[in-house]
């Protein structure tokens, strides 16, 4: 099982839409895939379940175990100013330590309205994964121009469905 985690935490984000593709893509490949969006995360989970009252949180403890405990992982990661979404750091900042992603591959979506797909919120993210003993898919894909790049739940441009699909193939094998 793969869990893909729509790192946003707005409603009906494009993050979770192309969760979502990524979803099908894996299916495609032969393998099963659920989606964790951090949109579904409890309001008041950093003051409710974080730090001293780390475990207290019995929703938010389910979403974090759910990525915890998958095999692997996918992040799609929108850019939020030049990085990626802060809920995000403060959803990592509430796994156990030591990490549980220990030894557990992450593959990296960076998504962005502009230009670059968020090369430098990957590189942040990579280092948090780093710190945490995961171990980070090199073929980091980076989706850039949403409004020209992602039309009707479609990937437009060929150049990146070719990265995606052998995102996913590694994923997949590894």
């Amino acid at each position: 099982m793969i869990t893909i985690v729509s790192s946003t935490n707005q409603k009906n984000s494009r993050s979770r839409q192309i969760a979502e593709y990524y979803r099908q893509q894996i299916q495609q490949a032969g393998a099963e895939a659920r989606i964790v969006d951090l949109a579904d995360l409890p309001i008041d989970f950093i003051y409710s379940a974080l730090y001293a009252n780390f475990g207290k949180h019995d929703a938010f403890n389910a979403i974090r175990d759910s990525v915890e405990n998958a095999s692997k992982l996918i992040f799609i990661v929108p850019e939020y100013n030049g990085s990626f979404p802060g809920v995000l750091k403060a959803f990592l900042d509430g796994f156990h330590y030591p990490s549980k992603l220990s030894g557990k591959m992450v593959a990296l979506v960076g998504i962005s309205d502009g230009g670059s797909g968020n090369p430098l919120g990957m590189s942040h993210l990579t280092d948090i994964m780093s710190f945490m003993n995961a171990t980070v898919l090199g073929l980091r894909v980076k989706i850039p121009f949403l409004k020209k790049n992602w039309v009707e739940g479609e990937i437009q441009d060929e150049f990146i469905k070719t990265l995606i699909r052998q995102q996913v193939e590694t994923l997949v094998s590894f």
